[in-house]
């Protein structure tokens, strides 16, 4: 299943729209927050479909009956991108259990790349709800091989993927290659050029949010 989280004028719709303005993308603070905003609001929507249970709850002036979340999700994350949307994610899972992955495109001299991962921090994920963030989907193999990664240490009950942007075709392939997963997209693009970059996308998140990164 696939969620576009700004298909309805929203304030996802908003807050993409600074995303990927190059007048607003100097402001890396305002950059940060509002990937911020779209994981928040992508954890409040998420919520609406994990389990729950009603439990009572004592006050000063008797007892209430409400209905809470009955288990807490695990938020996975690849670094260094995908830490603000992360963030707000945990705002408001703020019980989760966290993990954390670096997942790069590792480059051959004629421009191919292949994905190399070299680090994994994670608790038990074996029949939990599994929430992974990132705020590109482009090619979408990263993502597919980040998923399969941690799905090697545990096999997640559900899967849910969110990002700010999307490519169609980065969704597709993560369909075919995690078809269970659910994906949570603050808008979606259609076009990705040769180097594996969405068009018009908003540039690289990574570099907006924390600084161009040495190139090797």
């Amino acid at each position: 299943m696939i969620i576009n989280l700004s298909r309805e004028h929203s304030l996802v719709s908003n807050w993409v729209a600074e995303l990927r303005d190059v007048t607003v993308q100097g402001d890396r603070m305002r950059f940060r927050r509002n990937l911020e905003r779209i994981g928040e609001i992508a954890a409040y929507e998420i919520s609406k479909r994990l389990p729950s249970e009603e439990r009572e709850i004592q006050t000063p002036m008797g007892t209430a009956t409400q209905t809470m979340l009955s288990e807490q999700p695990v938020l996975a994350t690849i670094l260094r991108a995908g830490l603000p949307l992360h963030q707000g994610l945990l705002n408001y899972f703020d019980k989760a259990d966290c993990s954390f992955i670096s997942a790069y495109r590792k480059h051959d001299a004629n421009g191919d790349f292949e994905i190399a991962i070299e680090y994994l921090s994670s608790p038990e994920i074996e029949n939990r709800i599994l929430i992974v963030s990132d705020p590109m989907l482009a090619t979408g193999a990263s993502l597919a091989k980040s998923v399969k990664y941690l799905q090697e240490e545990g096999d997640p009950k559900s899967i849910h993927i969110v990002c700010a942007i999307a490519c169609s075709v980065g969704i597709e392939y993560v369909r075919r290659e995690v078809p269970l997963a659910t994906i949570w997209c603050g808008a979606i693009d259609d076009e990705l050029t040769a180097k594996g970059y969405i068009v018009p996308g908003l540039g690289d998140a990574g570099d907006l949010a924390f600084g161009a990164k040495m190139q090797s």
